[in-house]
């Protein structure tokens, strides 16, 4: 083969072509065998073995009629980076030095084989996740869709290559959006970050004046929600400004620039830009068919929705379980199969002994508002028990709350039946739902509109649901009512996500989890612009 000076800089298709034209003009006596022993020989996994031999080790990727094929995965490599992966995991650049440096038979066999690996880890990463979910944390109960290598191996040898590889990430709109936020922020971070930060010392307020609101109405200006102005009075401009900022994170909108606005403000973009990281990744562990009709519960907004054909139908807020580990709800997806009005609550054994036992212990008559039931759910008299025998291992009983305008699920609970003992339901503790942060739960969801959500799921299947759902009630006795076609439910953890016109919303990480997805991803090769402020 002819050498190539090493410094040119080739870009993935021009290399390709150029690769093209001197395999083209390598000698045409140049024997076979070399390459199909290389590709033999460092074709160690199954898979790819099985690939070549069917094929009988004719290239994929280095014969002269591979040229557009081979483009398309070193366009597709080179722009890994911006799907945040591990870019250097692919190693674009050592493969096109190979592709410059090549000089007989076995090399290129070798470098054949290297080839199919980025492939196929590049079509893996992209298209479900660079990680495993739960190594990253544990709350995190996800089992990614995988890629078979064979059938990816057969997709892309049979189809157009750039097609191919266009539709491996997910293809929702929303990740798009996330791509194209990812680069905006990229460009922030490199100009040096959205300028001084604003004063936390006090808060700030329509009329006042001075240097805070000078650096409060910079900064807004910089990331975009308020237009240019010299002024440096807190006027009604910057009041909505304030406002805007505040509805597209999640906060109170009052229009007050108080400690937690002035906190989120004072984000720089490269903290964003993680976020947003975490959220491409997230977003590849879902890539699969949610389903036509689905229930989505975003744990970092608070928020229940239903979505019907890509459009949200209906929502609630929502609380979501406590921050520490013991009550943090996980997220996992599953099939919502039917609702309990008027609910009775069995209270879950970790509650029991971790909550309730200690009292009862101390005090047999404790939360007298529960039952004390054996394994047959009998009532069992508390004045029969000695609590004080028991350990948290050893405790026989149950507690069980009767349905009532006390109860703990309120007046309706829907399940979904899962491992995790995790369902949405109904509360009688309705001030709750007014904070900006609802994580006070022990796990489940509690829903701000339940019956709302019950008419929603049932109007697929009764002509009169919420006559149904009244006159069910009215009985005050339990009763479950099956969904006539199970409806997909996905519990997510996005502190980024987009309004209904496409407006980015970010949301505080209550639960630590996007900095320890974001940390596995560090580890895994993902790098990141530098900070800035």
């Amino acid at each position: 083969m002819t050498s190539v000076p090493l410094s040119l800089a080739l870009r993935p298709l021009a290399l390709a072509l150029l690769v093209a034209l001197l395999w083209t003009a390598a000698p045409a006596a140049a024997s076979a065998t070399a390459f199909r022993q290389a590709v033999a020989e460092a074709a160690t996994d199954e898979a790819v073995a099985a690939f070549y031999r069917a094929r009988d080790f004719r290239p994929l990727w280095t014969g002269p009629e591979d040229a557009e094929r081979r483009a398309a995965l070193l366009a597709a490599l080179d722009a890994a980076a911006d799907h945040g992966l591990p870019a250097e995991r692919y190693d674009a650049a050592g493969l096109t030095t190979a592709f410059l440096t090549l000089r007989d038979e076995r090399a290129r066999g070798l470098l054949e084989v290297a080839m199919t690996r980025a492939f196929l880890d590049y079509a893996r990463d992209v298209s479900s996740g660079v990680i495993e979910p739960a190594r990253a944390d544990p709350m995190i109960v996800r089992e990614p869709l995988r890629p078979d290598p064979a059938a990816l191996l057969a997709g892309v040898a049979a189809a157009s290559p750039r097609a191919f590889l266009r539709g491996l990430p997910p293809q929702t709109r929303d990740y798009a959006r996330l791509i194209a936020l990812k680069r905006r922020l990229e460009g922030v971070v490199a100009a040096g970050g959205w300028g001084p930060l604003v004063p936390t010392d006090a808060a700030l307020r329509p009329g006042d004046r001075g240097p805070a609101v000078v650096a409060l109405r910079d900064r807004l200006t910089a990331m975009g929600y308020l237009g240019r102005s010299a002024t440096a009075e807190f006027d009604g401009a910057l009041e909505a400004a304030v406002r805007a900022f505040q509805a597209a994170h999640g906060l109170e909108p009052d229009g007050i620039a108080g400690q937690g606005t002035l906190g989120e403000i004072n984000l720089g973009p490269e903290v964003r830009l993680r976020s947003v990281v975490v959220a491409l990744e997230r977003a590849r562990w879902t890539n699969f068919d949610l389903g036509e009709r689905h229930i989505w519960v975003n744990l970092a907004d608070f928020s229940t929705q239903i979505v019907d054909e890509g459009k949200v139908t209906f929502t609630t807020r929502s609380i979501i379980g406590q921050a520490d580990a013991a009550r943090q709800t996980p997220e996992f997806s599953d099939r919502m199969t039917y609702m309990v009005l008027n609910p009775s609550w069995t209270v879950p054994r970790s509650i029991i002994t971790r909550d309730y036992l200690p009292q009862l212990q101390r005090n047999p008559q404790a939360v007298s508002h529960l039952q004390l039931v054996d394994s047959s759910g009998r009532e069992i008299s508390r004045g029969a028990v000695n609590f004080a025998a028991y350990s948290a291992r050893s405790f026989p009983f149950g507690l069980r709350q009767a349905p009532g305008p006390s109860n703990a699920l309120g007046r309706v609970k829907f399940m979904f039946p899962n491992r995790h003992a995790i369902y949405l339901h109904d509360t009688p503790q309705r001030n709750l739902f007014a904070r900006d942060v609802r994580a006070f739960s022990n796990g489940c969801i509690r829903l701000n509109d339940p019956l709302e959500l019950a008419h929603a799921l049932l109007a697929r299947q009764e002509d009169d649901p919420e006559g149904r759902v009244r006159r069910i009630l009215d009985t005050g006795k339990e009763t479950r009512v099956n969904l006539a076609r199970p409806v997909p439910i996905h519990l997510v953890y996005l502190t980024v996500f987009f309004g209904p016109r496409g407006e980015v919303q970010f949301r505080r990480d209550v639960y630590g989890r996007d900095a320890r997805v974001f940390e596995a991803l560090r580890r895994a090769g993902v790098a990141l612009p530098g900070s800035a402020g």
